[in-house]
């Protein structure tokens, strides 16, 4: 395999930070939103359903683009969090976790809301009834039964995240050892001559890491079901 050089593994260093943010920060607010698609009953799911699916549908480049506009330092988002806090997102490796974070959202969203839905009701309404509250309910009963679930949301979104390219290179650019990730690199070494050698270096790390953490989600998702039954 072909030797890579300092920055190249920058971008595999910050790849991997990017999509641990990326995973971290977003869970909680996925398992909220995924126990409100499952289980709510409200006016406005189908549009939260909607707003969910949107980084799907769209293209990346469009959500980069649309992420530039909104937390730029320009920005209405962006100038705010510069005035108020002195933070800035656009072209700086948080930006690249936020991107990658809302792309890889649905995905997250989707395992554990089908981990939700296969929980039958009546162990929860049982729970209710012997006084238990919504959250206690949902910490006690929901909450274990539907960690596989869960694990395998957070493993998506940062397989998701450690490739995510398009929203990412449009919102914070391609910076060598500041916002180049994995994508990123594989794309500036396709524009140089005798850089394929480097680029598929990095397609082969790409693809052991993806598998990587599928295996791992796996190997978790058995020991945490195995504790679950007892067994």
């Amino acid at each position: 395999m072909e030797y890579l050089g300092p920055e190249a593994w920058q971008a595999v260093a910050l790849s991997l930070k990017v999509a641990f943010w990326a995973t971290v920060l977003s869970l909680p607010l996925g398992i909220v939103t995924a126990y409100a698609l499952a289980r709510g009953r409200f006016a406005g799911r189908q549009i939260l359903n909607g707003l969910v699916l949107v980084p799907l549908i769209m293209p990346p480049v469009v959500t980069g683009y649309l992420l530039l506009l909104t937390f730029g330092r320009q920005g209405p988002v962006g100038g705010l969090l510069y005035d108020w806090f002195g933070v800035t997102l656009a072209f700086r490796w948080t930006g690249a976790a936020l991107a990658a974070a809302i792309m890889a959202f649905p995905l997250m969203v989707r395992a554990i809301r089908l981990a939700i839905e296969a929980v039958d009701p009546k162990l929860e309404d049982a729970a209710a009834t012997l006084g238990a509250s919504r959250l206690r309910v949902f910490c006690t009963v929901t909450l274990p039964l539907i960690a596989p679930g869960i694990i395998a949301g957070a493993v998506m979104a940062f397989a998701k995240a450690v490739g995510e390219f398009g929203a990412t290179i449009t919102f914070v650019s391609n910076i060598p050892g500041q916002t180049q990730t994995i994508p990123s690199a594989i794309y500036a070494f396709l524009q140089v001559p005798g850089g394929e050698n480097a680029a598929l270096t990095l397609v082969v790390i790409s693809i052991t890491l993806a598998l990587g953490a599928v295996a791992l989600s796996e190997w978790l998702a058995r020991r945490v079901a195995h504790r679950i039954s007892g067994k």
